[in-house]
């Protein structure tokens, strides 16, 4: 993939921005295990980062999703896991549906906002019972009149502390379950929205995560994102632009995370000569960052396939899994070089372990991402319910989505639509 001057120029505007207004406050941030995400949102909207791909009368860019992989790898800058996710969770996980879906009059009110800055979203998928297996997922949005009625809970929700809404995905009938559900946009102030609790994180600490309960929650039913029942197809959508944006993230960071341990093993004196100079360290280090350029090659490659408008829930399964994978050994290896400086909790590198350890969980884990792939190559067993199996009598919802990704129209870029 050739990037152009435009794509240079955001990415000096990203890596400026960074350095201006989230790395100086990056510790403060980690200790109060939460951002002030609508301060930065807003700063980043005015700058236009938050609507690269979205449609120009919302406020949005109009670019193709290259530049969102440009935008996703300069975050890996930021020198903590926590902010990028959250930042990724407004652009790559809760509005792509809404951008592409969504009525005019939905999108000028949630849409058009969270492009400018002023509205922090959240996606609601995963349940304490239904986390990897999307579809098994218990949450219900009833109809009454001209409303929904929500009842059930979500789990893991990043952005939830401070979000202004979410894009929910909940049963609306007792349909199949690959057909029965719908994605709805939901006000976090309406009545029966509860924030249970705040969750302590492993890392990813500037990232606010939360549980939600819904207690009788009334939402109009023009707040459903497209079509009733279209919900599973439409979240798989999202996922391919999640998993690409978390493939793309990875490798300006770990590339960064190698040079500084490059820097310090250079500088770090055992037995008469520095740590870098052991033949088992710098080897290690050189297939790691080989390593590196086949995770940024590939997800370049899914990319460029991706603007052209083909299904690449395949690459983009493979693009995910290795950067989990990858980051995972990175920061293990890189760490071990550190010694007991790595081990401390507040050096660079022991921030890097712990988030890192998300990347292969969070998206869909690994061994769904191994399902997929396996599913794609035809060699995957027949099983019930899931993302990547069909429920007897049933299409392969994978690939019906993916034929759904192919047959949606895509504005062009610049475009007003």
């Amino acid at each position: 993939m050739i990037f152009t001057e435009e794509h240079e120029r955001l990415r000096e505007t990203v890596r400026g921005f960074i350095e201006q207004e989230i790395n100086p406050h990056v510790e403060e941030w980690e200790e109060a295990e939460i951002f002030p995400a609508h301060e930065v949102f807003k700063k980043m909207g005015a700058l236009g980062l938050l609507g690269i791909t979205k449609p120009v009368k919302y406020g949005g860019l109009g670019l193709d999703y290259s530049f969102s992989v440009a935008f996703a790898e300069e975050l890996g800058r930021i020198t903590c896991g926590g902010v990028p996710t959250a930042i990724g969770v407004q652009t790559d996980m809760c509005t792509p549906a809404l951008a592409r879906f969504g009525g005019d009059a939905l999108c000028r009110e949630f849409l058009a906002p969270s492009i400018a800055g002023d509205y922090v979203g959240c996606l609601g998928v995963s349940e304490v019972g239904a986390g990897s297996d999307v579809a098994s997922l218990a949450t219900t949005a009833r109809k009454d009149g001209g409303d929904y009625v929500i009842n059930g809970g979500k789990m893991w929700t990043t952005n939830g502390a401070q979000a202004d809404w979410m894009c929910l995905l909940a049963n609306t009938s007792n349909g199949p379950v690959h057909k029965n559900k719908s994605l709805i946009v939901v006000p976090m102030k309406e009545k029966g929205v509860v924030v249970a609790k705040k969750l302590k994180k492993l890392g990813g600490w500037s990232s606010d995560t939360v549980q939600i309960f819904f207690e009788d929650v009334r939402v109009p039913q023009s707040n459903r994102i497209g079509e009733e029942g279209k919900g599973f197809t439409y979240q798989m959508m999202q996922f391919q632009e999640e998993r690409l944006f978390a493939a793309a993230k990875g490798p300006l960071t770990l590339q960064l995370l190698i040079e500084e341990t490059i820097e310090y093993t250079r500088q770090r004196q055992a037995f008469g000569q520095s740590i870098l100079d052991n033949q088992v360290v710098h080897f290690t280090l050189a297939e790691l960052r080989t390593k590196v350029e086949l995770l940024r090659a590939l997800t370049y490659q899914a990319t460029e396939r991706y603007v052209a408008g083909e299904d690449v829930t395949l690459e983009a399964s493979m693009a995910k899994l290795t950067a989990g994978r990858l980051a995972r050994e990175v920061t293990d290896k890189c760490l071990q070089f550190w010694g007991g400086m790595g081990y401390m909790w507040e050096s660079r590198i022991s921030r890097a372990y712990r988030d890192a350890r998300l990347g292969s969980i969070g998206g869909g884990a690994d061994e769904i991402m191994l399902s997929i792939i396996g599913k794609y190559m035809g060699i995957l067993p027949k099983r019930p319910a899931g993302e990547f199996n069909a429920m007897p009598g049933e299409k392969e919802p994978a690939k019906e989505a993916a034929k759904e990704i192919l047959a949606a129209p895509v504005p062009a870029p610049g475009a007003g639509d």
